[in-house]
């Protein structure tokens, strides 16, 4: 079993910066991999981010390839998910998720999700 808590949301600005935090405990954090995802109103769960277990290699959406960054530490049981020039379409619930199953954009792979954090964009 696996508890995973977002924080680090919040109400910003078009062109502004947010660092959301998913702190697990539980089972050994460093066994898996780490997904953020994201829904907003009215639509499906998306992909965002991943990052292997190690840290080592890291993947992104096509939407927000160059403007968020992943990273975990795990010493502190902590992935984070950077995210700078913010728009209105990135507001959302993020979410974050852990993979038994290695890279997967899929939600179907993820075994264990937070609760989510609600970022807001104005524009």
């Amino acid at each position: 079993q696996v508890h995973l808590v977002e924080s680090g949301g919040g109400l910003v600005q078009a062109g502004g910066s947010l660092r959301l935090s998913c702190v697990a405990s539980g089972r050994t954090f460093s066994s898996g991999g780490i997904g953020w995802f994201r829904q907003a109103p009215g639509k499906e769960r998306e992909f965002v981010a991943y990052i292997t277990r190690s840290g080592g290699s890291t993947y992104y959406a096509d939407s927000v390839k160059g403007r968020f960054t992943i990273s975990r530490d795990n010493a502190k049981n902590t992935v984070y998910l950077q995210m700078n020039s913010l728009t209105p379409e990135d507001t959302a619930v993020y979410y974050c998720a852990t993979s038994s199953l290695g890279y997967s954009r899929s939600t179907a792979s993820y075994d264990y999700w937070g609760q989510g954090t609600q970022v807001t964009v104005s524009s």
